[in-house]
């Protein structure tokens, strides 16, 4: 079994932004919407810069407007993480998108897209776990209405609470107030820092929410300090590097911090983040990071485990997922 083949866990991914670029043109076609400007001449979805991803990103979503549509999505998302042999995901859902922050309406988008994750599990043996995230850039008010969606859902499925968005607008300690409410809940925390926002974001984000886990969080190696104190806390890096090179946070594969973070005990693990945007796959992940970084087979197997353990399911879920990254040779 080669490197590429082994079976993968994935803990940062976007469900909108996992939408192929085929998908959201279909659908688009279906309602009569015009998202041409989106999209570059090869079909792909076309931006210049992380503030236009944004744009593009809220542009593509807008033609997902009915359960029936999230349900399409999550199966197309799944596939595509099947083709990858992913066997289990975490993805970042935003209630803004799916109802506008509304709990009832945000409750029959929820039910659609888990029968769809049901379904893919049953047929594929993918197990997916959501993640409701507030949108950084719509304020703190929006964000406890994600939190209350959150709230009234929290379940096996729905397991974590997140924050996403533009790292620029306010500072993490401005959305305390929700992610109490989702701890409250017994929901477990994460949230983007240390992608746009220096060091320091990735500090905020830990004394401030208190979160577990960092979406990104990479910028964390500008200061050996803080990367010591991640290691001792043992606070998890959702880590992606492929969308950090697409976007530009470093230049390409070989300035990628990953593996200086893991050289000095930082628990780190792989994700796409929005794959189609970036090009990207689980199976391209790691072929790259073997390819730049010489990691081996054991390195990958040390990665799902630390991914494993750090994913916000419960124990049965985890014992039966481990059973799932067993290879022929284990």
């Amino acid at each position: 079994m080669s490197i590429t083949d082994l079976p993968k866990i994935e803990l940062h991914m976007h469900l909108e932004g996992a939408a192929p670029p085929a998908f959201i043109r279909g659908l688009a076609a279906e309602k009569k919407a015009d998202l041409s400007g989106i999209f570059d001449e090869r079909g792909a979805y076309k931006y210049k810069d992380f503030w236009d991803f944004l744009r593009v990103y809220e542009a593509a979503t807008s033609v997902l407007k009915t359960p029936q549509d999230y349900y399409r999505l999550t199966r197309a998302v799944l596939e595509e993480s099947v083709a990858s042999n992913v066997v289990y995901t975490e993805s970042f859902l935003a209630p803004d998108f799916c109802g506008g922050g509304d709990v009832a309406a945000w409750a029959d988008y929820l039910a659609a897209i888990k029968q769809a994750a049901d379904e893919m599990e049953r047929e594929a043996g993918i197990v997916m776990r959501a993640i409701p995230t507030c949108v950084r850039h719509f304020g703190p008010d929006q964000a406890k209405k994600t939190a209350q969606c959150a709230q009234e859902t929290v379940g096996d499925f729905v397991t974590g609470f997140g924050m996403g968005g533009d790292e620029a607008m306010g500072k993490q300690g401005d959305f305390k107030y929700a992610f109490d409410m989702a701890r409250e809940a017994g929901l477990r925390l994460t949230t983007h820092a240390g992608e746009w926002g220096g060091p320091e974001s990735v500090r905020d984000a830990i004394r401030d929410l208190k979160v577990e886990r960092i979406g990104h969080g990479v910028r964390a190696i500008e200061d050996l300090g803080l990367v010591d104190e991640l290691a001792e806390a043992g606070v998890v890096l959702e880590v992606c590097p492929g969308s950090n090179v697409a976007l530009g946070v470093y230049a390409k594969w070989s300035d990628h911090p990953i593996a200086k973070l893991r050289e000095r005990g930082v628990k780190v693990t792989v994700s796409t983040d929005d794959p189609p945007f970036f090009h990207s796959t689980m199976r391209s992940e790691f072929d790259n990071l073997a390819e730049t970084f010489g990691w081996e087979e054991a390195d990958f197997v040390a990665l799902n485990t630390t991914a494993l353990d750090a994913a916000f399911c419960d124990n049965a879920t985890r014992e039966a997922v481990a059973k799932k990254l067993e290879t022929p040779d284990a």
